[in-house]
């Protein structure tokens, strides 16, 4: 088994995923924010339905701070945790109204103060709306991260902090697209494509 480096990781992906962005439909910090928050165990492509329906009633944040619950719960009612979801998603841009002159916040700490915002979604926010050095790791992420032998570890703040130190003077942004698609399409939780994998000769998963 060959050792692997970011080098290797970085060029073989950059050569598989040409396109390393989000997959959720967004025009800006706000739909990017209330994205990313419907996203939590749901599918991109179920959040982009959803959302399209959201922004063309709610077009602001100001809009969707005084919102009524129950119409927000009905248009979003495909995603799982709907009811929650609706709460926190006004609670959220009604602190923006409120607290940030109904501009998205741009610091982590302002970030994870909004109802329904953790450390995952506030690094999305900074890394893919603000383009900051943030790494915000996911299930796909942790999941190649520990197949790959970077960590060992099932806590995402464990190995959100070993990924930027393996990654150190890379742009965390693109690694996470990179990461995140790799672990969506090829690295999969069931029936990973191991055989054609790009890093089958460094993974240390292809051992096991």
């Amino acid at each position: 088994m060959k050792k692997l480096t970011k080098e290797i990781i970085v060029d073989r992906l950059n050569e598989l995923i040409t396109e390393p962005k989000s997959e959720l439909d967004f025009a800006n910090n706000y739909e990017l924010l209330i994205a990313v928050m419907l996203s939590a165990q749901c599918t991109d492509k179920r959040v982009n339905i959803i959302t399209k329906q959201l922004f063309d009633r709610y077009p602001t944040c100001y809009d969707l701070a005084s919102a009524d619950a129950q119409e927000v719960e009905s248009i979003i009612k495909s995603c799982n945790y709907f009811r929650n979801k609706a709460k926190n998603i006004i609670a959220a841009c009604d602190k923006i109204v409120n607290d940030f002159g109904g501009e998205v916040p741009s610091s982590h700490e302002a970030l994870i103060s909004l109802p329904g915002v953790g450390n995952k979604t506030a690094n999305v926010v900074q890394a893919v709306g603000f383009g900051m050095q943030a790494f915000a790791v996911d299930t796909h992420i942790l999941r190649v991260s520990n197949r790959l032998g970077i960590v060992k570890t099932a806590n995402p703040d464990i190995c959100e902090k070993r990924l930027k130190e393996f990654y150190k003077d890379c742009d965390y942004g693109r690694i996470h697209h990179l990461m995140l698609l790799f672990g969506r399409y090829y690295c999969t939780a069931r029936n990973p494509k191991c055989d054609n994998c790009v890093l089958k000769n460094e993974c240390q998963y292809i051992g096991d």
